[in-house]
């Protein structure tokens, strides 16, 4: 936990001295990107072999679905309320 959290930190710090440079960030930006897909890519690989997972993959996934949704509804609430407090213009 605290070796994550030193990441974290040098990572910001990192961030503040280089945020001038701008060819450095989107070397950074692409490197984020194919981190991303790597690790969506690993995590599939891990879906797949969990036969628990794949012989329930129905059910999961109708759940799945239903979090989704919801979850997005709720977000653009919030977010319609607080432009609404927050940026209304007078």
């Amino acid at each position: 936990m605290v070796f994550g959290i030193g990441l974290l930190v040098a990572g910001i710090i990192l961030g503040v001295v280089i945020r001038d440079y701008k060819a450095i960030i989107k070397v950074f930006a692409r490197l984020t990107d194919a981190s991303i897909f790597l690790l969506l890519f690993f995590l599939g690989i891990s879906v797949g072999m969990n036969e628990q997972i794949i012989s329930n993959f129905q059910k999961i996934g109708l759940q799945s679905f239903i979090i989704t949704v919801l979850a997005t509804m709720g977000s653009i609430l919030v977010s319609y309320l607080v432009y609404k407090i927050f940026f209304k213009t007078y």
